[in-house]
């Protein structure tokens, strides 16, 4: 999909459904371009709105034939798996655009609220220059930011990053279905960060009254504390809610009823999401946090 406003300005590009169940950014493209295809007055808006049909026909995470995760294959090859073959048509398509900036969007757990994730390594592989841009673009969407603590090898926005172009994911809550609610967010989220590049004519009602952090803090991820026994676990907190260190936030049952765990926070932290199972076994995350502070300094 694409919007050209005939005059010089950003190139933007969006991507969605990379995991074939994960569809809400499909549906805020799609919103997206229907608003804004007469209201781009600079640059160009491009996006793929399913990234991976086979997944997205089969209710799939990964690419059902081959499975592969598409998200684990770019910067792709031409010549190589089915998987590594579709990585390298979007990635060599967003590249040659030369773009200002990238957003991948995803889905998280069921219980989860929207976010904004820059990879790990944002700072180490680009230069400052860069590394600022991508901590602007990440504030203006006014989701909260998330800097991730997880070394993922082939994802969109990392092999982005490994070539000087800003990306960002963006996690939109509940994959599986469409929340409305999230998809008003996440409509509402991009449009302010076009509207901050100064590609769009007018302004449009925002609908972020109610995220919970500042656009000028930025978070730590975390899934700890893992769970360290099996049962059945019972929540005592929820997505979107601030906990303090030390506060309990879920016990692991028996069969029995009898308490086995008490998982409690390690930091104060925004709860970003909990799991989609009611199920604990030993190792599996429960929750994931946003840290504010990590050993007594500021993320």
């Amino acid at each position: 999909m694409m919007i050209d406003s005939g005059n010089p300005g950003p190139v933007v590009w969006m991507t969605a459904c990379i995991h074939g169940d994960e569809i809400s950014g499909t549906v805020i493209i799609q919103e997206l371009f229907k608003l804004l295809k007469r209201e781009i007055c600079n640059g160009m808006l491009y996006a793929f709105p399913i990234a991976n049909p086979f997944g997205f026909e089969q209710k799939s995470r990964y690419i059902p034939y081959s499975k592969e995760d598409l998200n684990r294959l770019f910067p792709g090859d031409e010549k190589g798996s089915l998987g590594e073959r579709i990585a390298a048509i979007i990635f060599n398509t967003i590249i040659e655009t030369n773009p200002t900036l990238v957003l991948d969007l995803h889905n998280d757990w069921i219980r989860s609220i929207p976010y904004t994730l820059i990879d790990r390594d944002y700072k180490a592989v680009n230069s400052p220059k860069i590394s600022s841009k991508i901590e602007t673009y990440a504030s203006a969407l006014e989701f909260p930011v998330v800097l991730d603590t997880e070394k993922i090898t082939g994802n969109l926005s990392a092999m982005l990053l490994n070539k000087d172009i800003p990306a960002l994911t963006l996690e939109l809550g509940a994959s599986n279905f469409v929340s409305e609610e999230n998809i008003k967010k996440g409509v509402s989220a991009i449009t302010q960060l076009l509207k901050h590049l100064g590609m769009l004519k007018v302004d449009h009602d925002q609908n972020l009254a109610d995220l919970p952090v500042s656009k000028k803090e930025f978070l730590q991820y975390s899934q700890s504390p893992l769970s360290s026994t099996s049962g059945i676990i019972r929540f005592y907190t929820e997505a979107g809610k601030y906990v303090q260190s030390g506060q309990v936030v879920a016990k692991v049952y028996n069969a029995f009823g009898k308490a086995r765990e008490v998982l409690v926070a390690e930091n104060d932290a925004l709860v970003l999401g909990c799991s989609d199972t009611s199920l604990a076994f030993p190792g599996f995350p429960v929750m994931a946090f946003g840290i504010r502070k990590v050993k007594n300094e500021t993320v």
